[in-house]
């Protein structure tokens, strides 16, 4: 009986697995600017992008600004 409960839960893993690992996405670039201002701030633009397991490309843009702080 005990050997009937491992088998069905092994089984039951491997079935799954797939599953689990199908809504990984893979990164396919990245792409990291800098530029410094006159007042001292920093701009910085990152660029992803994407691939899902069903083929679809993902593009991802991301902009931040870091100001210094005031003496």
């Amino acid at each position: 009986m005990k050997n009937k409960i491992v088998a069905l839960c092994m089984v039951m893993s491997a079935l799954a697995l797939p599953l689990v690992m199908a809504g990984c996405a893979e990164e396919v670039s990245k792409t990291t600017s800098s530029k410094t201002t006159s007042d001292g701030a920093v701009k910085t633009d990152e660029k992803t992008v994407t691939k899902a397991a069903d083929g679809t490309v993902t593009k991802t843009e991301e902009s931040k600004t870091t100001t210094p702080p005031n003496k």
